[in-house]
């Protein structure tokens, strides 16, 4: 196993170049990018949460659906995180332009939670406008039916991600591939829809029996989409990244590390310290010491550089990163008091193994 991090491929079979090809196809077919899916004259662009290529390619069987689609892996971005990776898709640019930087992020003194657009007083969306946050056009300035979970409508990440589109609300998997066949009927030419049930079902049982039996499901919806939409659309399958199963092995900071830290941001597998005044050389160091084993540990100038984020990083962008990453190898994650749920997480993400970065890129065409 190498112990180099997976870095995304950001100039070519990556996340932020799926949306761009798919609303103007190139002259030449890329090679990442499965030829149906050009070919047609009606796209829909479903997003799987939680889909990694390695956790598909060890489940075949249970998948026949989409196993049977043409394509294979590309890469996410950094941090292999559903906030972030999200906002690539739809923006199509890395997190360095867009600046959704991750899950959580630090914002003027805060550390905002970009899901639940909350800070720890509360509902932030009127003191962080997302409007502020992420700024850039989505899907090229085109504004597409997007059908995703209706509770999402408001949300301050819907209105970071997903501005100025036709907003379709679904409750149930049922509902979600009705309003995908009744929008595909009326003529649209490009959809774009969102499922987080694999995710949801990661994080909480982890890559068991339970997340096999969603994938089933999920393979369901995807046979159920090819056998109903009209046809000659083409059905494009990706993800926003993959997972590792973490369970207990949850690390708290070495007290000779926690010294240095004022603020922690990111999450379990990519974590961000912010030192206190005049130690970030103490934390730098403390991390390389006492982590190294267990993380790829980068200063914010370093993995700026080694181009994590992109080629570009604004400034804005750069100040919501911290001093020092602890961007996690193995199955272990960092614990921050502060960064809690409803349950503990079994199946994590975030960080830039291969299980976590490498996603599917599949396509069909309906018949």
């Amino acid at each position: 196993m190498s112990d180099a991090p997976h870095l995304p491929a950001y100039d070519g079979a990556c996340i932020t170049n799926v949306v761009p090809t798919l609303l103007q196809p190139p002259a030449q077919t890329p090679p990442w990018m499965p030829a149906v899916a050009l070919d047609a004259p009606r796209v829909v662009l479903l997003v799987l949460d939680g889909l990694g290529w390695n956790q598909l390619a060890a489940r075949r069987q249970l998948a026949p659906a989409l196993s049977g689609l043409e394509g294979g892996p590309i890469s996410t971005v950094a941090p292999s995180t559903t906030a972030t990776a999200l906002t690539s898709i739809t923006t199509g640019l890395p997190p360095g332009e867009h600046g959704i930087m991750g899950y959580r992020m630090a914002v003027e003194g805060e550390v905002l939670n970009v899901l639940r657009w909350s800070v720890e007083s509360g509902d932030a969306r009127r003191t962080i406008a997302p409007s502020r946050m992420q700024s850039q056009p989505c899907f090229g300035g085109q504004r597409p039916p997007v059908i995703t979970r209706a509770e999402f409508a408001a949300t301050g990440f819907t209105q970071a991600h997903l501005h100025q589109v036709r907003f379709t609300g679904y409750r149930t998997v049922g509902t979600l591939a009705a309003e995908i066949i009744r929008l595909a009927k009326d003529g649209e030419s490009f959809l774009y829809a969102y499922y987080d049930g694999l995710d949801k079902v990661s994080h909480e049982y982890g890559l068991g029996s339970q997340y096999d039996e969603e994938l089933r499901w999920v393979d369901h919806l995807v046979a159920t989409l090819l056998e109903s939409l009209p046809s000659g659309t083409a059905l494009v399958v990706t993800a926003d990244h993959g997972q590792v199963e973490t369970g207990d092995n949850v690390l708290p900071l070495p007290g000779d590390v926690l010294a240095h830290v004022g603020q922690q941001s990111g999450e379990g597998r990519f974590r961000w310290l912010h030192a206190r005044a005049g130690r970030r050389t103490d934390l730098e160091e403390a991390c390389r010491a006492r982590l190294g084993d267990h993380a790829w540990v980068r200063t914010r100038a370093e993995a700026i550089a080694q181009g994590w984020y992109g080629p570009v990083v604004t400034e804005a962008a750069a100040s919501r990163l911290g001093d020092v990453l602890l961007a996690a190898k193995g199955t272990v994650a960092f614990e921050d008091p502060t960064d809690t749920g409803p349950f503990q997480l079994v199946g994590r993400h975030g960080s830039l193994t291969a299980d976590e970065m490498l996603v599917p890129l599949l396509a069909g065409v309906a018949h």
